[in-house]
């Protein structure tokens, strides 16, 4: 793939290619869809979790569990990592990437994810943090600005920010 295609590419060689502009239906039935991911703002603020796992500040999101749709899939995951189960959360589109082998998968591959924006109440991180049902995934919050050039962030992550705005 020649360089300027794509939108970004982390250090493991991963590849966001593009931001795609299908409905949560048509991701749906994609066989390539395999999770969801949500920028989120607190006020002016976008918030990253630390992922106890990859040691970096991360948006949040997973897996589509079987059946799931998209924006069942987002539930479900800012259910855990943020213990918001209604939200304010807005479709963006659906993220195509080339992935590298990793614990998902020993084969280089494409997949889609359905990126969402989610907008909560201008409330303390503390607060949010006590809602927290996956603590052991999570282990920390932070907003954006203040983990910016000081501790790692997702590459991909950080540039999908820029999305929702």
């Amino acid at each position: 793939m020649p360089e300027k295609n794509y939108i970004c590419k982390d250090g493991d060689g991963n590849i966001l290619v593009s931001i795609e502009k299908i409905s949560e239906e048509e991701l749906s039935k994609s066989p390539l869809f395999t999770h969801c991911l949500a920028v989120v703002k607190v006020g002016d603020e976008y918030l990253l979790g630390r992922n106890k796992w990859r040691n970096r500040y991360e948006i949040f999101g997973g897996c589509r569990e079987k059946g799931e749709s998209p924006r069942d899939c987002i539930l479900r995951e800012c259910g855990e990592e943020l213990g918001f189960s209604s939200t304010d959360i807005t479709y963006i589109g659906a993220m195509k990437y080339i992935l590298k082998p990793d614990y998902f998968s020993k084969e280089e591959r494409e997949e889609l994810g359905g990126l969402y924006g989610i907008s909560l109440p201008n409330i303390p991180l503390e607060e949010i943090y006590s809602r927290i049902k996956d603590k052991e995934e999570i282990t920390e919050l932070s907003f954006y600005s203040q983990v910016k050039d000081k501790e790692p962030i997702a590459l991909i992550d950080e540039k999908l920010l820029e999305y929702f705005t």
